[in-house]
């Protein structure tokens, strides 16, 4: 194939973009408002889940030391405890550091003061991974010589996996839901900038133009507009992100967690550029078929 004949079809396709300004702008705006939209429910669920993972990371497992084992000991016990696979940190704290800690959430503490730190235990503060683990996990502790109990809240670990699963399962829907009637809409709002052209495909049928001559223009101003309406609906969705992320963290302050969309920015783009693309070129491709069949 001639790259004279492609250069002059590019043309074509672009010179297009320009003679119908009207549904060139309906199909980019379109475009963009379903890509913001689908993305603005997967930024949602990026960051629910950002902030499950954080209230997950707090949740924690305390495994009480042998109340025979001297500090010295205590401590010797930490790298058998890091060693197992699902333990992502954990804190030693002595019988006077809890003792210190307790005595200082009461109210009365004086009454407390006469009392030796030795009624505690030496402990661990353990940090997971994976909290749907927490029962092997705490097994694995148990097993551990000089360990004589593990507490590990297990329902709560149970209600965080519970949420989480809800919140993808729903989030999948809605997105799955969003991504199918945007495509319907995108394509069909390209078809319906193609109908009023139908009498221009109809006489390059007549004067003997190949079906790939004619897509071609199509395909191309397809292809520039989807790009377009994707460059356009990430720095609209940026622009959104920026602005009610920073209302949400003036009102709650630290209390949640937001993902910086500087960090999946690229991802974004992508994926917005990716839609754009294949939308633009499918509809301009599915809305031309019935007529090149002149």
């Amino acid at each position: 194939m001639k790259s004279s004949k492609i250069g002059y079809l590019t043309k074509e396709g672009l010179k297009s973009i320009v003679t119908h300004g009207f549904m060139s702008f309906a199909s980019v705006t379109i475009i963009v408002a379903c890509l913001v939209i689908m993305g603005s429910f997967t930024l949602i669920a990026v960051n629910v889940d950002a902030i499950l993972d954080d209230l997950e990371s707090e949740n924690q497992v305390v495994a009480y030391v042998e109340e025979t084992f001297p500090e010295e000991e205590a401590r010797a016990l930490q790298p058998q405890i890091e060693y197992l696979a699902n333990v992502r940190s954990c804190q030693f704290v002595s019988r006077q550091e809890a003792w210190d800690e307790w005595v200082g959430q009461q109210e009365n503490q004086s009454s407390f003061q006469s009392l030796p730190a030795e009624v505690l235990r030496d402990r661990y503060i353990i940090y997971l991974d994976d909290i749907s683990l927490m029962d092997q996990t705490s097994e694995q502790l148990s097993g551990i010589i000089g360990i004589a109990r593990v507490r590990a809240d297990t329902k709560v670990a149970e209600g965080f996996m519970a949420v989480r699963n809800v919140v993808s399962a729903v989030s999948l829907i809605l997105i799955v839901v969003l991504v199918v009637v945007s495509v319907f809409i995108m394509a069909n709002t390209v078809k319906l900038a193609t109908v009023s052209r139908k009498d221009e495909i109809a006489i390059m049928k007549m004067v003997g133009a190949s079906n790939w001559f004619i897509r071609f223009p199509f395909v191309v101003e397809g292809l520039v507009l989807g790009l377009f309406g994707g460059l356009l609906a990430f720095l609209l969705e940026w622009a959104v992100y920026d602005v009610m992320t920073g209302q949400i963290l003036n009102l709650l302050g630290n209390l949640l967690t937001v993902v910086p969309f500087a960090s999946i920015s690229l991802a974004v783009l992508a994926v917005y550029l990716g839609v754009g693309l294949v939308v633009g070129v499918f509809g301009s491709s599915i809305a031309i078929r019935n007529y090149l069949q002149v």
